[in-house]
Formats: structure tokens, sequence, C-alpha cells
């Protein structure tokens, strides 16, 4: 049985529909993150899951039990958000301790349980520190231990990075990872960093205009993105118009290109998606299939790689070469590229 599952979940303000009919299970113990731009209903979702936000329609269950009409207290999931609203006037320890003091639990218990929340977050003997004498990377972890204080069933946390500089960001990210590995919870995270989702997650949900468009393992979700959105917002893509010819072929201006599989009959408009760094660039032709010439437009050499883009046919085509494999091409030169077959994917809208 699923731990938790949205069915048909929809939230609408007026016209608006913030979130349409969001279906999804979630296996107990499940690293799952919630990834799309701004506005495309990713905490929406999040907010009806915590029981802050009633939904207009649809149902949630955690364990087989509905709990959509469930307050959000009722629910004792643990929260933690971007601003981390941790009471300022208060200790390490009493943040911690907060919610087992309004449960009425015993004094001694409180006093054990923030012991071992801070040796699991790596702040031992911090109790008494004031909030206001920590830095960003420690609120960061007492906010962490206060919502697992009450053991709770689901974690949530909505964009809790975000605020943070990029090298304790990853740090913060690999911390959180290995702690809810250690503890098996069942943990959800809303963001829009796609390397903080692809690095984290078991379970990747892209969302866009309010529905899921794609959701699975993130290697799938990179490798093997269904639509175009999906395929333009995950990592770098590029996205050729191409015309269907049969079940392998397609026609990119006046070249027939191999696919491994056509979407859509034959005469058919089409998005033909291929990732940069699948792209094999040369100086000279190699009579093979899938190749086109081309102008290089850009070079920037970024040190691990090196990126460049060649306009073929009128458009340009980003490529990304490893130093050891670059052909040491300059601006104004034609070249060659190859798109492999394997590595071309014909998207279905």
């Amino acid at each position: 049985m699923f731990g938790l599952e949205l069915r048909d979940l929809t939230k609408a303000y007026g016209d608006q529909l913030a979130a349409d009919q969001v279906s999804l299970s979630i296996p107990h113990g499940a690293f799952v993150c919630f990834l799309g731009p701004s506005g495309c209903g990713k905490t929406t979702v999040l907010r009806m899951i915590a029981g802050l936000e009633t939904p207009t329609s649809g149902s949630i269950l955690l364990n087989g039990k509905e709990i959509t009409d469930q307050p959000a207290n009722a629910r004792r999931f643990g929260m933690v958000f971007q601003s981390l609203a941790l009471f300022p006037h208060l200790s390490v320890g009493e943040n911690i301790a907060f919610a087992l003091r309004l449960r009425g639990e015993d004094p001694r218990r409180r006093k054990e349980r923030v012991d071992e929340l801070l040796e699991l977050v790596r702040l031992p003997g911090l109790q008494s520190r004031a909030i206001s004498q920590l830095s960003g990377g420690q609120r960061q972890r007492v906010a962490i231990a206060r919502a697992l204080a009450q053991e709770p069933p689901v974690f949530l946390l909505d964009e809790p990075f975000s605020a943070l500089d990029a090298k304790l960001r990853e740090e913060m990210q690999n911390e959180l990872r290995t702690l809810q590995q250690r503890l098996k919870i069942t943990t959800i995270l809303v963001t829009h960093d796609q390397r903080e989702a692809m690095t984290m997650a078991d379970t990747i949900v892209v969302m866009g205009e309010g529905q899921i468009q794609q959701h699975g393992p993130p290697v799938d979700i990179y490798r093997r993105p269904v639509n175009r959105f999906v395929a333009d917002f995950i990592g770098a893509s590029n996205l050729l118009a191409v015309e269907v010819l049969d079940g392998h072929t397609v026609r990119y201006g006046a070249i027939p290109l191999r696919v491994a599989a056509a979407c859509g009959p034959g005469g058919a408009a089409a998005t033909l998606a291929i990732r940069p760094e699948d792209i094999i660039l040369s100086r000279t032709a190699g009579g093979g299939a899938n190749e086109v010439a081309g102008v290089i437009s850009l070079v920037r050499d970024m040190g691990a790689y090196v990126e460049y883009r060649i306009d073929c046919q009128g458009q340009d085509i980003l490529g990304v070469s490893t130093p050891r494999d670059w052909i040491g091409a300059a601006v104004g030169e034609i070249a060659h590229i190859r798109l492999p077959v394997e590595s071309c994917q014909v998207l279905g809208r």
C-alpha cells in the first residue's frame, strides 16, 4: 500500500486553476521533489498536503485513510519553509521542543528528544544558544530538527535552501538526503532548482500549468522527457522543428534524420530533442547517417567543458565537449555534427 496518495487534487482561485487534477502515489520512505517554474502549482499542492489549503476537489490519503478535511495540526506532518519561521525569542532547544511542549510531553522526555535531534543534525551542545547567534546553515538544521521532533509520518519542505549561498546549499542538500535515508521518512521537497531535484530525489514530479507533466526517476526525466515542456525545462536541450516521414525517420530542413521512434503520422510536424552532450562534433564529414554541416557561431571554454553553438539550417544547435575531445575549432569555421540515432527523441507534444 502506498503511504501518501493524491487523487485528482484540484485547487481553484476563482477562474484560475492553481492545481488541476493532480494524482500521485508516494511509497513509504520515498524522497520526492516537486519541480517546476514559478506559478506552476507545486507549492499549492504542498500546502494542500500539509493541510494549509483546502482542495476545491479531490482527496488526500495517508496509509489508505482519507485526511483531506483533517486540519494541519491533526496531520502532524513535519514542515520546513523558506522563511524557516524559527521563534527568535526562544533558544535552540526551546524551538525544537515547541511542538512537544504543546502536546504536553514530559519535560525530561522533551530534553532527551532535543538532545537526540541536535546530535542527528550535528549541532550537539547548542540547546541554550539564541537563534540570532546561529549561522544560516545552523538555523536550517534547527528548523529541520524542530520539524522532526514529533516523529512525523511525512516531511514537507518548500524551497528550504534558496536563501543559502551555493556552497552551503550543496552541503545542506547532502545532509538532508543522508538524514532522510537514515530515518526512512517520506519526504516531499518543492524546488525550482533542477540540480537540487536531480541529485536528491528518488522521484521527480515535473509540474507545469497546474498539472503533472511527468514523474519518475531523475534519469528517466532527463533522458526520456515525454513532451517539449519537460525537455525544455530539465537541463539544456536542442529542440528542432522536424517533419515526420515514417516511423523511424524525420526531416530537418532538407535533411532526413534517423530516430529511434517517430511520433505521429507521416507529414506531421514534430519536435526532435537532443541533449548537447550527445552531439558529436568533427572538422570533416564522416559520411554516416544524421550528419549536418554548419558554421560555428560561439565557443566558450568553461574549464571543465567547452560549450559551442553551430548554425545549422538557420538554427543554432548547442553542443558541449570535454577539453580532451575538443577539436580546437574557432568561430566562423565550418564543422560537422552527428546526431546519434539513439539520442534523437521525437516528442509527443
